[in-house]
């Protein structure tokens, strides 16, 4: 088999990736606020790169509910839509109970710890207000499931939903809301550590389902329609 002739593709794919983080990051943390106008011209000046990785990037977002853009005339960035937080938070919540599902029995002492380690931080970044860092570690200690469970559509699918969760979590971890992660965290630590495959399935499940709380909470302004 030739070599394809397509030249610089992992570059190229990095620019992509790359613009997409960036964009989306700007989005979750507020830099780029529900409502905003998005440029293109602007959006290469900033980030230092062509329109084609820009316009991949946009149509990711778009897909992941973050941005709503309308053919030919702009591309805005969206509210927190309780529709699509809803649905995403379904989704995500059975991803997590599946991997956790897969993975009790594969775990080894080395996951556990990573586990624990991962809450330990996340108590810690809570506790003196680090909403970044309490987000990572969030992310970390959810992620020893999905990797040890070696499920790639679960990682697909999660990639796809968890963007336009994004928000909702800053929100959570930036309020004492946040707080009752931790016992949850521990919770399923110890049902993974047992070996039990329900409970923790069902303890995962329930982490990610508490977030739909904060949709109607009179303090997290969530919308009802695309862009408003």
């Amino acid at each position: 088999m030739p070599v394809p002739v397509e030249l610089g593709k992992h570059k190229r794919s990095l620019l992509r990736e790359n613009a997409y983080v960036s964009i989306r990051d700007a989005i979750v943390d507020g830099t780029l606020a529900p409502g905003e106008r998005l440029r293109d011209s602007e959006l290469e000046q900033w980030l230092g790169v062509s329109r084609t990785p820009i316009r991949d990037a946009i149509a990711r977002l778009e897909q992941a509910g973050l941005v709503h853009t309308q053919p030919g005339r702009s591309t805005i960035v969206s509210t927190i839509e309780r529709k699509t937080v809803l649905d995403a938070q379904a989704v995500a919540s059975s991803m997590h109970a599946l991997a956790v599902r897969t993975a009790v029995p594969l775990m080894r002492t080395h996951d556990i710890t990573r586990m624990q380690q991962a809450n330990k931080e996340f108590a810690s970044a809570f506790g003196r207000g680090d909403v970044d860092v309490a987000m990572a570690s969030d992310d970390a200690f959810h992620n020893v499931a999905v990797e040890v469970s070696q499920n790639h559509v679960v990682v697909s699918v999660l990639d796809q939903v968890t963007p336009s969760l994004r928000r909702l979590e800053r929100l959570r971890f930036a309020s004492l809301v946040g707080r009752d992660s931790i016992a949850q965290h521990e919770r399923i630590i110890e049902l993974c550590s047992d070996g039990d495959v329900d409970g923790a399935a069902m303890a995962v499940q329930q982490n990610w389902e508490s977030l739909s709380l904060l949709v109607d909470h009179e303090d997290f302004a969530v919308g009802d329609k695309p862009g408003t």
